[in-house]
């Protein structure tokens, strides 16, 4: 039984608090939002893992969730120049054209994609975007064929020439922000971010060392996947199955589902002091952490509002507590 206090319902305001990406100059809102499966993808890449995961979507309702998103203060947009092979990037760039908004965005845009790659990258990233510069620009994925050091050379001399305002990190282990962090502090620039797949059925963060060393080096820890492929909704409990090839995949084998119901039952339990759903509980979880940024995906104004309602409560330590206890076994 979760211990809770009396609060007043309010599902109209948002408090979208702002946070400071680590030590940079750069300040984004508490909650962003992911744009990976946005924009018109061509041949091959229509094949990209995202697409084939999560499904597209059509243009009124990116543009409906753009501006639901702004409506509710989030203003913080996260893309990739790999996403659509390009065309996340070229959707974003469009519908933020002269907006007051704070883009993220990743390099390379390809697997093969080398540090040497970068100052090209980065230029053809800006031009999609429509921007002088890009807010965030991270390293997308390390390999062993980008030489840490060297990568945060480039983006070293990308700050300096006024290109990008703050570097990033995603999907780096702990040892490995440790070596772009030292890199960087070479040349006087923090280490702004890492953005890491973080859930209540993925902590792994808090077991491999990477939001430990996040906090050490105030870093912030930007997390995909809040709801966990959407999981967390709990509207894959009854039957229903999600689009796309994550249908085959964890969580949504029926084992998986089964042991996720008590976690779900536990959200509702919670939510129904908020008049909230599983979903909202769930980012409110991260959200109650300092130093986590959560960056959910949403496909139209529906779900951009069901995430910003994350936003207009908070949880009692009892509640995390609780959380926290009911999803241990998805810490390893």
């Amino acid at each position: 039984m979760v211990m809770r206090r009396p609060r007043r319902r309010d599902t109209l305001i948002y408090v979208n608090e702002n946070l400071r990406l680590g030590g940079s100059d750069l300040v984004v809102p508490r909650l962003g939002l992911g744009v990976m499966v946005w924009g018109e993808a061509h041949g091959v890449h229509r094949l990209m893992p995202a697409k084939t995961a999560y499904g597209g979507a059509e243009f009124e309702d990116e543009k409906a969730a753009f501006d639901a998103s702004l409506a509710a203060g989030v203003n913080f947009f996260d893309t990739a120049a790999m996403y659509s092979g390009g065309g996340s990037e070229r959707r974003l760039g469009e519908l933020a054209e002269a907006k007051d908004v704070v883009i993220a965005t990743k390099f390379p845009p390809s697997p093969m994609g080398r540090a040497e790659d970068l100052p090209a990258a980065l230029d053809a990233s800006r031009a999609r975007l429509r921007r002088k510069s890009v807010d965030l620009y991270q390293h997308h994925f390390p390999a062993r064929r980008v030489d840490i050091p060297t990568l945060m050379w480039f983006m070293a001399d990308a700050v300096e020439a006024g290109k990008i305002r703050a570097v990033g990190v995603s999907n780096y282990s702990a040892a490995q922000m440790r070596t772009a962090h030292e890199a960087l502090t070479r040349r006087g620039i923090p280490l702004a971010s890492n953005q890491v797949q973080y859930s209540l059925l993925y902590r792994r963060p808090e077991t491999n060392g990477v939001l430990d060393a996040c906090r050490e080096l105030d870093i912030t820890l930007i997390a995909y996947q809040p709801l966990a492929s959407g999981a967390l909704t709990g509207k894959y409990l009854n039957g229903n199955r999600p689009v796309g090839v994550r249908r085959f995949r964890s969580p949504f084998r029926k084992a998986d589902l089964d042991a996720l119901r008590p976690v779900i039952a536990l959200l509702q339990e919670i939510g129904r002091t908020y008049d909230k759903k599983p979903g909202q509980v769930t980012l409110r979880w991260l959200l109650e952490q300092p130093g986590i940024l959560p960056i959910p995906g949403a496909k139209n104004a529906q779900q951009v509002v069901h995430n910003a309602g994350a936003l207009s409560f908070s949880l009692t330590p009892d509640e995390v507590t609780a959380l926290d206890e009911a999803t241990t076994r998805w810490r390893s």
